[in-house]
C-alpha cells in the first residue's frame, strides 16, 4: 500500500496510464478496423482481387482517384450496400484515412468480413507516387 502513497510513484503510475490510453485512442477512434498501407493495398488489390471503393464524394472522386477504383460516397452507403461484394477484400478510400475507417468498421458490422482502410487514404496513395486517374 505503501507503494501508491509515495509520491513519485504515483507520478510514475499516472504517466504509465496515460500512455496506454494514449496508444490505444487510435484504435478505439478507428472503430476497431484493420488499416493497410498502400503497398498491401495493392497486394491485396492484384493478388486477392480486392476492391477499391472511394467514400469521397462524387465531385472529389473526378477531380482524381485509384484507376480502377468503385466510388460509393459515405452518404450513400446503407442504400447500396447489397451492391458490394462479400468474397472479396474491399479496400476503403478516403482522403485521410479517417471516414474510410469509420466506413470500414461500419461494413465489418454489416458482415463484410475482408474490410480494411487505406492508412492516410489517397493522400498517402499520392505521396507514395502510385497513379491517380480521372474520370469524366
Amino acid at each position: 500500500m505503501d507503494f501508491f502513497l509515495d509520491q513519485n510513484n504515483l507520478i510514475f503510475l499516472f504517466v504509465a496510464i496515460a500512455s496506454g490510453v494514449m496508444l490505444a485512442l487510435p484504435n478505439l477512434l478507428k472503430g476497431g478496423s484493420k488499416t493497410v498501407t498502400v503497398q498491401e493495398a495493392v497486394q491485396l488489390a492484384n493478388q486477392k482481387q480486392g476492391l477499391f471503393l472511394d467514400v469521397r464524394s462524387s465531385d472529389a472522386f473526378k477531380t482524381g482517384s485509384i484507376p480502377q477504383a468503385r466510388n460509393l460516397p459515405a452518404a450513400d452507403l446503407q442504400a447500396k450496400l447489397g451492391s458490394l461484394p462479400k468474397d472479396k477484400p474491399i479496400i476503403v478510400v478516403c482522403d485521410r484515412g479517417r471516414d474510410s475507417a469509420r466506413v470500414a468498421g461500419t461494413l465489418r458490422k454489416q458482415g463484410y468480413d475482408q474490410v480494411v482502410s487505406l492508412n492516410e487514404g489517397l493522400s498517402g496513395w499520392a505521396q507514395s507516387g502510385m497513379p491517380l486517374s480521372k474520370k469524366q
